[in-house]
């Protein structure tokens, strides 16, 4: 029996256009009208309505950053105070695999990683996108105050927002089989599906407010207190009642002054949180299950006692925001 990772590759192969199941119904698709069946185990997409249940990628991450500063505070891009910002929601296998860019006629982003391919067997390269950015797709919609909302919260670093907005619905929103446009039916209107997906990536970021949590356990933004791994740990647990994958950048603990001589390579400073779960029907609803991150990659963090910063913002990098969480 075909792996879900190959026959959805398979399927997506077989089509020019590169949408995820060729042949799809143009027409309404009530969802509503449909059991709303479970993302994992894996659904065979050609039993199932794939706008109605996630057949693609079917385990939802939430992803969220921290980090002290944009490196475009010049241009007026700041980081909101006391927020972590969202970095995007991503649609893995069931299994842990994912692929990218699995529609390049919705590739917006303007600066892919140079030799970047989709994923499908010839790899073929995505193309830098040159048209207007991402952020005006929400005009016609009167989208303002969502446009309002990323730019406080969707935030980049050394990157402009809308840029990285495109980067995330291309890379990863095209590889969800319930934003795929034949999904919307007869009557959708150009970058539906882009605006469909940033309420919904808003959404999922607004239920996991992890400064809020980490804070309620007194883990606070310091340049003088460490922390441990098991101490961040344990409130994001208690929250969610599933195991996030902790990750952190800088150096490795064994590389510096207080891991001199320790076998511990794990990094240092605090700077992203991915929730996992699964889902019943549509991501758009949230009927979600939460399930525990790998058990081969929950961190790369230092385990060591005091192993991890969890640093201040810059002064200049933050700015209050106008509009609330």
């Amino acid at each position: 029996m075909l792996s879900k990772t190959t026959t959805a590759v398979a399927l997506l192969a077989t089509t020019a256009s590169a949408q995820l199941y060729p042949g799809q119904s143009n027409l309404n698709h009530t969802c509503l009208l449909q059991k709303p069946l479970l993302s994992c185990p894996e659904q065979d997409p050609t039993l199932v309505d794939s706008c109605c249940v996630e057949t693609f990628g079917g385990l939802l991450l939430t992803t969220q950053l921290w980090y002290t500063h944009t490196n475009l505070e010049s241009s007026g891009q700041y980081l909101p105070e006391s927020t972590w910002t969202t970095h995007g929601l991503w649609p893995d296998f069931c299994s842990g695999a994912y692929t990218q860019y699995c529609d390049l006629t919705r590739q917006f982003d303007p600066i892919p990683s140079p030799n970047t391919t989709n994923g499908l067997p010839n790899g073929t390269a995505v193309q830098p996108y040159t048209g207007p950015n991402i952020g005006t797709f929400l005009e016609p919609f009167g989208k303002h105050d969502l446009l309002q909302y990323m730019e406080t919260y969707w935030i980049a670093q050394n990157q402009d927002n809308p840029g990285f907005w495109a980067h995330e619905f291309s890379k990863h929103a095209t590889c969800f089989s319930t934003f795929n446009v034949p999904c919307y039916g007869p009557q959708y209107r150009e970058h539906e599906d882009v605006v469909d997906f940033f309420e919904t990536v808003i959404r999922y970021y607004k239920r996991f407010p992890t400064f809020e949590w980490l804070e309620a356990a007194a883990i606070l933004p310091s340049n003088s207190t460490t922390y441990s791994y098991a101490d961040i740990l344990e409130p994001l647990q208690e929250q969610t009642k599933a195991v996030p994958f902790i990750g952190c950048s800088g150096p490795r603990f064994n590389a510096t002054a207080a891991g001199a001589n320790s076998t511990d390579n794990g990094y240092t400073v605090l700077s992203e949180v991915w929730y996992y779960e699964h889902v019943y029907g549509r991501p758009q609803e949230m009927n979600t299950v939460p399930v525990d991150a790998s058990a081969s990659y929950l961190t790369n963090c230092a385990k060591s006692a005091g192993g991890i910063w969890y640093y201040e913002r810059s002064n200049g990098s933050v700015k209050v925001p106008a509009v609330p969480y």
